[in-house]
């Protein structure tokens, strides 16, 4: 990294050394793999090895930090006027209108790409994050590499469960079947004889390394660790095991574990090799509000092996998937140092390989019908840097939003800029889309554009709603550029979705004496809004924080002096929010000291 580091701001500790924390317990590495990823130039090269990275620190200990901290750091790089921005870190609350997202976009207005992470609360939808939902911004989703998953096979079972390998563990290359037994939550007693044996795990109460641990000095050959919440997960070790250990979903494990308590088991492991898939922990959209899709892209970021503080390490989340976007941009900036920000994040939408679900090379060679990521999962597709520097042709924006429609037959239309940004005549298509009930699409007719010629051109879409009844749908339009295909995706909201209507509640010491603060994101508003406090023991009811009727949409932020506070202790709260005869609510705990 030296050769490539130019500097930078650290806006925890207020000097010009944006160090990574060094405080036992609470020290980080995180920006320092991502700065590798992104331009590393040593014995592992970043996507643009040759870039100037300028470091700013926002987040201090244990990868905290607040939302002042990262604006300031955010203004700072347009004071330094940087070509590229890479926001790595966000929240859970998906709005278009937080403040980081609304910087983000005055950035991209002042001539700056800016990328950001989608988040990692995937796979549901609507759960991308800010800044990932910054509409001028890239966001960024994680794809998985080439990469050998194994599957457990076991003897009198037909299914074969999929093992998520855990980052610094050893190869799962197990020459021979081996006997499975249950090993318990992991502690040294839950294994008493392990020898030559693989060993099922629930996740919990122990780190992972623990139990890989104790498993291996048990005499464990490999350690499958499953997980005690809903879905699959993925993790890393703290430290390296010198045996295989992996991750399976809850519901094989509590399916393994029941068979185990009757009978005894063998198992062996197969390995396949998998890519291009979405990893199950990217965020997916769309955005609340916006109906935008998001993310914009998707990059590889399962099992990414950069640069920390004294060495290297494997790491994922789309924290290592955003820099790879940013690294892109810093090529195509290389290769056309004239071009804006929505043209850099066009070249990478048009050229992006959009990914199938599952199946085999040749059904993915084909689109397998119904095997597409939505486009709200995955944007416009996995990049690819190389077409994405020499592409002929952009079209601006790089994906299309439809908006909500009414109840009534509706007609919505949006507009394109094609440009023609090689040195040749192209001619240019649109594929007509599959026909679908109630849809009717009126697209422009072919056209051809002289070198660095461009055209303004409109894409209408109406909808009958007695005949077409979905409340989201999305595509992909195509448009021929030359002989090359760009798609383009889409989505339209027939009516209101049904998204999280309460999201990011936090409640803290606010900054005069005996006063607190809350704060929480109402993406659609609220007919009726609160804060319920209950007894965390016996779960008896303790009256209300805050009760409000017809509440706008948005961020809202309240202080709370001490007349306004039930009595100190720990309460566990009920934040709930009613709109249009649905109600959702999220929990937590919150303490009050007087």
């Amino acid at each position: 990294m030296k050769r490539n580091y130019g500097g930078g701001h650290d806006l925890v500790d207020n000097d010009q050394d944006p160090m990574e924390t060094l405080t036992p317990g609470r020290a980080t590495l995180h920006g320092t793999h991502v700065a590798g990823i992104i331009a590393a130039n040593g014995k592992i090269k970043g996507v643009a090895p040759e870039a100037k990275i300028i470091a700013y620190r926002a987040l201090g200990p244990g990868g905290a930090g607040s939302t002042e901290q990262v604006l300031a750091a955010i203004e700072q790089a347009i004071k330094d006027k940087v070509d590229i921005m890479n926001l790595s870190l966000g929240n859970s609350v998906n709005g278009p209108d937080l403040p980081i997202s609304m910087a983000l976009n005055r950035a991209v207005e002042r001539g700056i790409v800016a990328v950001a992470a989608s988040g990692n609360s995937g796979p549901d939808i609507w759960t991308v994050g800010s800044p990932g939902t910054a509409s001028k911004a890239i966001s960024v989703g994680a794809s998985t590499p080439v990469q050998k998953i194994p599957f457990l096979k076991v003897a009198g079972i037909r299914e074969k469960f999929r093992i998520q390998p855990l980052e610094g563990s050893d190869d799962w290359q197990l020459d021979r079947s081996l006997d499975l037994v249950d090993g318990g939550i992991g502690r040294k007693e839950d294994i008493p004889n392990a020898e030559g044996k693989m060993v099922l795990i629930r996740r919990g109460t122990l780190t992972f390394s623990e139990k890989a641990e104790n498993a291996r000095k048990a005499g464990a050959r490999a350690v499958i660790i499953y997980n005690n919440l809903g879905g699959s997960f993925i993790g890393n070790l703290e430290s390296p095991v010198a045996i295989p250990v992996g991750a399976l979903s809850k519901r094989d494990g509590e399916y393994l574990h029941k068979r185990l308590a009757k009978q005894g088991a063998v198992a062996r492991v197969e390995v396949a090799e998998e890519q291009d898939l979405m990893a199950e922990f990217s965020s997916r959209g769309p955005v609340t509000d916006s109906w935008e899709i998001k993310p914009d892209i998707v990059a590889p970021g399962v099992a990414i092996q950069s640069t920390i503080p004294g060495g290297y390490l494997s790491l994922q989340g789309t924290s290592m998937a955003a820099p790879h976007i940013a690294g892109a941009c810093a090529l195509i900036k290389q290769a056309h140092p004239d071009w804006r920000p929505e043209q850099v994040k066009a070249a990478l939408m048009n050229t992006a390989k959009p990914l199938i679900k599952s199946g085999s090379n040749e059904e993915k060679s084909r689109h397998a019908e119904g095997a597409v990521y939505h486009t709200y999962e995955q944007g416009a597709g996995r990049v690819q840097v190389d077409r994405a520097v020499r592409t002929a042709s952009l079209v601006t924006p790089g994906s299309l939003r439809f908006g909500k429609f009414s109840d009534e037959k509706h007609l919505r239309s949006a507009k394109v800029k094609v440009e023609n940004v090689s040195g040749k005549i192209q001619r240019y298509t649109f594929f007509i889309p599959p026909k679908e009930d109630g849809l009717y699409w009126k697209l422009p007719l072919s056209f051809s554009l002289k070198p660095h010629e461009s055209k303004e051109v409109a894409i209408e879409l109406t909808v009958d709603p007695k005949e077409f009844k979905r409340k989201l749908h999305d595509g992909y339009l195509t448009l021929n550029a030359g002989g090359t295909d760009i798609h383009i995706p889409y989505l339209y909201v027939l009516e209101e979705p049904g998204y999280p209507r309460v999201m990011g509640f936090d409640f803290a010491q606010g900054d005069q004496p005996g006063h607190y603060h809350y704060e929480v994101y109402l993406p659609g508003g609220a007919d009726e809004f609160g804060i319920a406090l209950f007894d965390p023991g016996d779960y008896r009811f303790m009256g209300f924080l805050e009760t409000r009727t017809n509440v706008d949409k948005g961020l809202i932020r309240m202080d709370l002096p001490p007349d306004r506070l039930p009595d100190a202790g720990t309460y566990l709260v009920k934040v709930f929010a009613k709109k249009a005869g649905k109600e959702d609510f999220t929990e937590g705990m919150i303490t009050i000291e007087k």
